[in-house]
């Protein structure tokens, strides 16, 4: 149940980075929210360790800000994958995943599970 909460919660932060940026991400519907947050899922478990992992060296060097630049790939691939999500760019996309991690955490913390109740 906490898992389709979490789907459900991060497809309206999709739906909240589409309400903020709408020159630069797109998108059609709920149902294609609902899409997009379960193909991000998708993409940053299987994609993101293996990119982490190849470009270590440069997120060193660059005292983990590189990290910003996988984290926008990864929302403009997703972008790119799936019709009726579009983002515009490389720009938008790391600023549309910036966003779309502090809103999607911002909503998660609603779901804190209480120990000991």
């Amino acid at each position: 149940m906490r898992l389709i909460l979490l789907w459900l919660l991060n497809a309206c932060a999709l739906l909240a980075v589409a309400y903020v940026m709408p020159a630069s991400i797109h998108l059609a519907s709920f149902a294609t929210a609902m899409i997009a947050a379960l193909l991000l899922g998708l993409v940053n478990a299987a994609l993101r360790p293996l990119l982490v992992l190849l470009t270590l060296p440069v997120t060193l060097l660059s005292f983990g800000l590189f990290l910003f630049v996988i984290n926008g790939l990864m929302f403009w691939l997703a972008g790119s994958l799936l019709d009726g999500f579009v983002v515009s760019g490389f720009w938008p996309g790391v600023f549309g995943a910036f966003l779309y991690s502090i809103i999607a955490s911002m909503l998660s913390s609603l779901l804190t599970i209480r120990k000991g109740k």
